[in-house]
């Protein structure tokens, strides 16, 4: 049975408030994981091409469609621009490329998936300095990026547009400038990064907040590891009151964290390949939090932020950078 609940966006868009986030599988691993959340009921895919499996997510997309096992009116297909190619002139060519590579005609949201621009090679490569740091292009322009993502809500390449990893400043400086407000802020959010502040004013402005790692990341450790960034990460399904309110409801501590996150008004998009996981995942809507269950997951904020980029040494030095990481003053 598909996920029955939406978020309507302030464009009327109607958004799954679940979706299966796919950052750090293998083209193997996502055909098969897309093919199981299809079966389970996701309609709500969020990719990019910075995860590498587009086209693999491309080609599970085609044989649904084409066997009209689902209709494309009912996905919600969300993927972004990428770090590379935070450029006005690179927004078109960049998406018609992650169209091609999904074999779709529009996407329901793109979003600028960083406030923040890198230099690459001519052949893909990230270019670094003579210290290792990834080379940033500090010629980003906000306003000048948004012009061109708003034409392709115009000539329907995408139905709604949106920003990632923006802060409250970044997204207020968007707001002065546009002609099409942002529908969605992908931002890190879950009960040890809860940034309220950040997802009061996005509210506020009908913006709303979708939460990637919203059960943190088990993966990011693995990223970190081949960038030589050692960090201990929390482990968000051991925490004690987590697990205490899961064993109230009879349900694990990965549903409580997520239906916090769907009870706060915000879209979630947790990742996983695990079948049983992904089934879980999307069975949040037979039990319901009390308001001290509630207040006790939001007491448990930590300003702990698990995608702090630290990955990417050298981005720091982007005056969009606004995170704290190791290597940030």
């Amino acid at each position: 049975m598909a996920c029955t609940k939406f978020l309507t966006l302030n464009n009327g868009e109607k958004m799954p408030v679940i979706g299966i986030g796919t950052w750090q599988a293998s083209d193997e691993e996502i055909e098969t994981a897309i093919d199981v959340a299809l079966s389970a009921g996701y309609r709500h895919i969020d990719t990019a091409p910075v995860y590498g499996n587009e086209k693999a997510i491309g080609r599970v997309l085609k044989r649904w469609l084409d066997a009209g096992k689902v209709k494309r009116e009912d996905l919600y297909i969300v993927t972004k621009l990428p770090p590379i190619a935070n450029r006005p002139h690179e927004v078109e060519p960049t998406i018609k490329q992650s169209l091609a590579d999904l074999q779709l005609d529009y996407v329901d949201m793109y979003l600028v998936h960083t406030p923040f621009t890198l230099f690459i090679n001519p052949d893909g490569s990230f270019q670094f300095d003579d210290e290792g740091r990834v080379k940033v292009d500090k010629s980003t322009d906000h306003a000048a990026i948004w012009a061109e993502m708003e034409k392709l809500v115009e000539n329907g390449l995408a139905k709604s547009i949106g920003v990632s990893n923006f802060s409250k400043e970044q997204v207020a400086r968007l707001l002065k400038n546009c002609k099409i407000r942002p529908a969605t802020n992908q931002i890190e959010h879950h009960v040890y990064l809860q940034q309220r502040d950040l997802v009061d004013f996005c509210k506020a402005e009908n913006i709303a907040i979708t939460a990637y790692s919203p059960l943190g990341s088990k993966g990011i450790a693995k990223f970190n590891a081949a960038a030589g960034v050692e960090r201990d990460l929390p482990d968000l399904m051991d925490i004690p009151e987590v697990k205490q309110i899961a064993e109230a409801h009879k349900k694990t501590p990965a549903q409580v964290l997520l239906r916090w996150i769907i009870d706060t008004g915000v879209v979630a998009i947790p990742k996983s390949t695990n079948e049983a996981r992904l089934k879980q995942n999307l069975d949040v809507f037979d039990f319901q939090l009390s308001a001290e269950e509630v207040a006790k997951l939001c007491a448990l904020d930590k300003n702990i932020r698990i995608c702090d980029f630290s990955f990417f040494r050298g981005v720091e030095q982007h005056p969009e950078f606004t995170f704290k990481n190791q290597f940030t003053n």
